[in-house]
């Protein structure tokens, strides 16, 4: 398990927390309030209608960690909605992933040998504009529908799972009593050693890590992984700092996955400073994607050599353990295809 670096800067729990239920009721939902509480009023005109009909979402802590005044703000850009999401790009498509061929039951995607991934919620806190599942068919695809019971079947069938992963949308949209129902379930399973969760909850909406939460994290009899995301260094507060002390004092390892973004972080002094933002909050560099080409998101697109031309950037600016692995997802393969 990872230890916070002396240079972390996070803040000790408190007696009183924020009700991150109340959070995310208050988040921003319209774009308009979004650029006028930025001072960007003037970039209205450049708002796609209907949002590019994916609706935007951000939280007013993650909006408080954005420059007012900067139409480039890396921030801003990765939940304002952009004309160019109604271009039709070809390459780009609704299921950039294979998620769909990967189901095999309710709510579960089974891509890899020995780990099986569940759709634990359709809601997230932050809508990312590049996000791979922005059309995925929550309606239909959610594991925690009726106490997890389909999911947890499949599993229970399947004695190669040892790993559970919990995604989304982000399953910390979940209540905690909804995730411990999972873990009663978990209970009657042995061969499942591991629970990873996949979530930007603790960067967006820190205050999600609270007392009750943390408990049910520090009580389960599992290995535990979080894997968070964050692209960027300005996303760290001290808010996120002590998210992440929480979760680490629950026993969890702390991953980062992030994508690589044009205009957001498709720079190398950007990555190493994320990089070492992440090692200071206790968090090690996982993945860095290239981006899933997801209908709607192309241009947020880098090709492959300057993606490559980056990584050995950071290799001669970084220490090994701080680079992150240069990564793409393919539908159908084995594994994440490193580049």
């Amino acid at each position: 398990m990872i230890t916070a670096s002396p240079g972390a800067r996070t803040t000790p729990a408190t007696t009183h927390q924020a009700d991150w239920r109340q959070l995310w009721r208050e988040a921003i939902t319209d774009a308009n309030a979004l650029l006028a509480m930025l001072g960007l009023e003037h970039l209205a005109s450049r708002l796609p209608a209907d949002d590019a009909g994916f609706a935007l979402r951000v939280p007013r802590g993650f909006v408080s960690r954005m420059r007012p005044g900067d139409a480039r703000d890396p921030l801003l850009l990765q939940v304002l909605p952009q004309l160019a999401e109604l271009d039709q790009v070809p390459g780009f498509s609704t299921d950039a992933v294979g998620d769909m061929a990967a189901r095999s039951a309710q709510g579960v995607l089974h891509k890899y040998d020995g780990r099986a991934l569940l759709i634990a919620s359709g809601s997230c806190a932050i809508n990312c504009r590049y996000c791979f599942r922005r059309h995925f068919p929550y309606g239909d695809e959610m594991a925690a529908a009726g106490q997890w019971r389909k999911a947890l079947e499949h599993v229970r069938q399947d004695t190669s799972i040892r790993e559970l992963i919990l995604s989304g949308g982000d399953p910390l949209s979940l209540a905690t009593a909804k995730l411990e129902e999972l873990t009663q379930g978990l209970a009657e399973l042995p061969h499942v050693i591991r629970l990873r969760i996949h979530t930007r909850l603790p960067v967006v909406l820190p205050e999600r890590i609270d007392t009750a939460f943390q408990r049910w994290l520090a009580d389960l009899p599992l290995q535990k992984v979080v894997v968070l995301h964050a692209n960027h260094a300005n996303e760290f507060d001290p808010g996120v700092d002590a998210a992440c002390a929480r979760l680490r004092d629950a026993g969890a390892t702390l991953l980062n996955q992030s994508v690589l973004l044009a205009g957001i972080n498709d720079d190398a002094e950007i990555l190493a400073a994320l990089s070492e933002r992440l090692f200071a909050a206790g968090v090690l560099p996982y993945y860095l994607h290239q981006l899933d080409r997801v209908q709607g998101a192309a241009h947020f697109e880098v090709d492959d050599t300057r993606a490559l031309a980056l990584l050995e950037a950071l290799r001669q600016r970084l220490p090994g353990f701080l680079v992150p692995k240069l990564v793409r997802e393919v539908g159908g393969e084995a594994s994440k295809r490193p580049l």
